[in-house]
């Protein structure tokens, strides 16, 4: 493996790479906690000890990260910070798209970690420095290049990011650190490095971008940025403030995998009014990037509530960007009421979801006790007029596919 300033090598994975370091790995890609003990003893009897030790280590790291990475994991080589913090596959595909689509063809990583977002633009066609201040971090990022085939495109440089020219590139992209030994980093000044910092550099080559906490306050999104919400299969993973994309709208919220992108943010809310028959929940990058007016405008809706994100609507409208519920009954919460309703339409499966109340579903499901062969969506909200429970169906969106393909089996 090797840098700009020469090898970058790491005491724990080197001798992963060699033969014997591969066939203990190829051996252990499937192994399973209970086999450990037994596995580990019968291989110290013909390897290093301290060389299975590595090699479990990495194993568990593999398995681990085939959430993020899929088959590309058991190629690939991780550091326990790196499984944690590194980008999932299909978000940096997203994004390495995005920068090619933008005629990005040089770009500098800053803070790369393992290198899953390097691996994305380097398939992507980018060609990418790769810098970060841990050697562990640049081992297994080279490591991962050359494993996947993409080593003539990356170059790894083990340094301070602050020190990195990045005069010539097209791009540059920075992750600051997050966490710390203490846990979860919630101010942007604390990141490492700073979010003041990353803008900057954001700001010096043709196309930026910075990966940020989905929770970044509104206000600390700089005038000239693009700010881009994504989620993956609903969960809400990041946040990516851009610059030089020239957006017409400063916002934007991105669902994977389906890879529908959302843009907007110069909308007034919508109104509040009464309930109809269909109501709408937005993906969770919708309501962070504070486009449910956007939404409510696609489905000719309302809200339910001025500051809560229902939207509902006498209109059943398709879109990517919520997912809609058929309603049959719309009555103030009352348990002994709900449980009644249950019992008389014998449902034993309650899919529960709630905004703006304090009953937890684990609670409420408790005291339901439902039993019976029929599913049922139950929603509560707060409303000006009261708290709501609302009971219907999924009609579009992933659960409404999911409860199709149930009813034809």
């Amino acid at each position: 493996m090797t840098g700009e300033n020469g090898p970058v090598e790491n005491d724990d994975l080197r001798p992963l790479l060699t033969d014997r370091g591969q066939a203990l790995l190829a051996e252990l890609r499937d192994f399973a906690p209970g086999e450990e003990l037994a596995l580990a003893t019968r291989l110290r009897k013909e390897h290093p000890a301290e060389l299975v030790s590595a090699a479990f280590g990495q194993a568990r790291l593999r398995q681990r990260a085939r959430a993020k990475f899929g088959a590309d994991a058991d190629l690939m080589y991780f550091t326990p910070n790196g499984v944690e913090q590194s980008t999932r596959r299909e978000v940096a595909e997203w994004r390495a798209r995005r920068f090619a689509d933008l005629g990005v063809k040089r770009l500098a990583d800053l803070c790369c970690g393992i290198g899953g977002d390097v691996l994305a633009l380097a398939r992507a066609g980018v060609e990418v420095l790769a810098v970060d201040k841990d050697p562990a971090a640049c081992a297994a990022t080279a490591a991962n290049a050359a494993a996947l085939g993409l080593a003539d495109r990356v170059e790894v440089r083990c340094a301070d990011v602050a020190d990195v020219d990045v005069a010539g590139f097209d791009a540059v992209f920075t992750d600051p650190a997050r966490r710390t030994s203490r846990g979860r980093v919630f101010d942007p000044e604390a990141y490492a490095p700073p979010l003041s910092w990353a803008v900057e550099a954001g700001r010096r080559t043709p196309v930026g971008a910075l990966k940020v906490a989905p929770g970044i306050p509104h206000e600390a999104v700089p005038a000239d940025a693009e700010a881009e919400w994504v989620s993956d299969h609903g969960d809400v993973k990041e946040a990516v403030l851009w610059f030089g994309t020239r957006a017409e709208r400063p916002h934007r919220a991105t669902l994977l995998p389906q890879r529908a992108s959302l843009t907007g943010g110069d909308l007034p809310d919508p109104p509040a009014g009464p309930v109809g028959r269909y109501l709408y929940e937005p993906d969770g990058a919708v309501i962070r990037a504070h486009l449910v007016a956007e939404v409510a405008q696609q489905v000719n809706g309302r809200l339910i509530d001025p500051k809560i994100a229902y939207v509902t609507s006498d209109e059943l409208v398709d879109t990517p960007y919520a997912h809609g519920f058929e309603l049959t009954d719309v009555l103030p919460f009352h348990i002994k009421r709900l449980k009644a309703l249950l019992r008389e339409r014998g449902v034993g499966t309650v899919v529960i979801k709630k905004r703006g109340m304090a009953i937890t579903p684990e609670e409420l499901r408790r005291q339901l006790k439902p039993a019976g062969p029929n599913t049922v969506t139950v929603i509560l909200s707060r409303t000006d007029h009261g708290p709501l429970m609302m009971l219907g169906r999924p009609v579009t969106g992933p659960a409404a596919a999911v409860q199709a393909a149930g009813a034809s089996m």
